[in-house]
């Protein structure tokens, strides 16, 4: 679900002859560039974090070879997703002992740099940063060039982006359960929008509709920018967003009130605002985790090793206050708990999309 509040509504990706189905703009993260004041702060102090690294011991050159090792990210440069890569890059290098560098390869919903990664030799040298979508939702929605579970492997996680459920001004009259309750009176007449058809808010949606039997109408954009706006105006009474300094802007105005969190635990911004976990709807409690993968075949000696210096890096105040400042959370894990987050997600989101018949646009 990757778009933001500004962004201008963009088309859908249009497939290339090896994908059967168009992919959704609303899988692919982080597309805008910064436009609030905290994404700028996050951009110009990214530099700061590589510097931390320096003084820690590092690992013996030849440990990860001689040769750079190489980043693909799978956005576009100048975006949050962008900026962390290239801070954890940076932060990286001394503690491995070898250069890191960073290749922007966007385009397909973050496919395009997972498919290169999956086709990369597995030597320790290559790796991408992605959100988990391109393996654990993209291939339930249509044909991918690799295999999720075969291709690649976990290396290590990252940072997660938590999805806001906000009513707008057309829904006053009350919190989550209010909601609900209006749901189950009215079938179908409460609108919910979300930044497309198979989005992470889609899934949001279905399962909540799956659980509590409610109906509600979902309204799919193409991408962010013109739900926020037509939400500001009221055009539905609820909708579903990653959070960000521009969103969390309308929220400390009034002019969005969020009803309901998807994230592990509760928002230092929002302390008062409950998970959808803790409203007794776990299997929608979903936010957009991002991380990085290897070609599979890569040593687990080596994956071992990358994957402590980025938890280590992930430890570093100034990289937690650089993903607080573009409100995202880490989420370190080992390399055994990584892997088995993206199969259970993976099998999770596999039922979801078969059991509410989602297709992409």
């Amino acid at each position: 679900p990757e778009c933001g509040p500004g962004a201008p509504a963009a088309r859908p990706f249009v497939r290339r002859t090896e994908f059967s189905a168009q992919i959704p703009l609303a899988l692919n993260p982080w597309l805008m560039t910064p436009r609030t004041p905290t994404r700028r702060q996050f951009l110009l102090h990214t530099a700061a974090i590589g510097t931390l690294g320096t003084t820690v011991p590092t690992l013996h050159a030849q440990s990860l070879g001689a040769r750079p090792l190489k980043v693909l990210v799978a956005y576009p440069p100048g975006g949050v997703s962008d900026a962390v890569a290239r801070a954890l890059a940076e932060a990286l290098a001394p503690r491995l002992g070898q250069p890191v560098v960073v290749e922007n390869r966007a385009g397909a919903a973050g496919m395009l740099a997972v498919q290169a990664a999956a086709k990369a030799a597995p030597d320790g040298q290559t790796l991408v940063f992605a959100a988990l979508s391109p393996l654990t939702l993209s291939p339930h929605l249509g044909q991918v060039p690799y295999d999720p579970l075969k291709d690649l492997v976990p290396v290590a996680s990252v940072m997660y982006s938590p999805v806001l459920l906000a009513a707008t001004p057309a829904w006053r009259e009350g919190d989550f359960k209010a909601l609900l309750a209006r749901a189950r009176q009215q079938p179908g007449q409460l609108r919910w929008a979300t930044s497309g058809n198979g989005s992470l808010g889609h899934l949001m949606l279905e399962s909540i509709a799956a659980s509590t039997g409610v109906q509600i109408t979902h309204v799919p954009y193409k991408g962010g920018g013109q739900q926020i706006t037509d939400g500001l105006s009221g055009q539905f009474e609820v909708l579903s967003v990653n959070s960000s300094g521009a969103v969390l802007q309308h929220v400390r105005e009034g002019r969005l009130r969020v009803l309901a969190v998807g994230a592990p635990q509760r928002l230092e911004a929002l302390p008062q605002v409950p998970t959808l976990a803790e409203l007794g709807l776990a299997s929608a409690n979903l936010s957009s985790r991002f991380g990085l993968f290897a070609p599979a075949g890569t040593s687990t000696a080596l994956l071992e090793k990358i994957n402590a210096q980025v938890n280590a890096v992930l430890a570093l105040p100034a990289m937690r206050e650089r993903l607080h400042a573009a409100e995202c959370v880490a989420a370190p894990a080992s390399l055994a708990e990584f892997g088995r987050n993206v199969a259970s997600e993976h099998q999770a989101m596999g039922t979801l999309v078969r059991q509410a018949r989602i297709q992409a646009d």
